[in-house]
């Protein structure tokens, strides 16, 4: 499958990802991966009485998982030249083991480049979990080729 290029982005263009379930095993592996081992995200008997009620997943975790949800959709496949930066990043609600997420994204941004193969494109994406709750939003800035 080829994604799009540049010229195919329209301002306002939405799509929705398949949805995923968070695992105790992708939390046990980011932090391994990290090296963020935070007892927010590591240790449950101490979290049972904090106001999340047991360990939570990492954010950058959940902003991980957003873009490889995104990558499914096939847009950028074969297109995508760089991710150039995340900003405007916001955590709503924590995301628990055995939460299911999947991302709500809009197109909000397009500009040219000097290089004619090169074009920039934002998005907006709404990271939601299975009770329809935002949980992340971040603009997600990617370098694509142009026709």
């Amino acid at each position: 499958m080829t994604g799009k290029y540049f010229e195919e982005f329209n301002i306002g263009d939405k799509d929705i990802t398949a949805s995923r379930t968070v695992t105790e095993a992708d939390i046990v592996a980011f932090a391994g991966l990290s090296g963020d081992y935070n007892p927010l995200h590591t240790d449950e008997e101490l979290m049972k009485n904090m106001p999340f009620g047991g360990r939570i997943a990492h954010g950058m975790l959940i902003l991980s998982i957003a873009t490889g949800l995104d990558f499914r959709l096939g847009l950028i496949e074969g297109t995508a030249i760089a991710f150039l930066g995340m900003n405007n990043v916001r955590f709503m609600n924590a995301v628990i083991p055995g939460d299911t997420i999947h991302v709500e994204e809009e197109l909000i941004g397009k500009r040219e480049t000097k290089n004619p193969t090169r074009g920039i494109i934002t998005a907006k994406f709404t990271v939601k979990n299975q009770r329809d709750e935002s949980v992340a939003e971040a603009e997600v800035t990617l370098m694509v080729s142009r026709k």
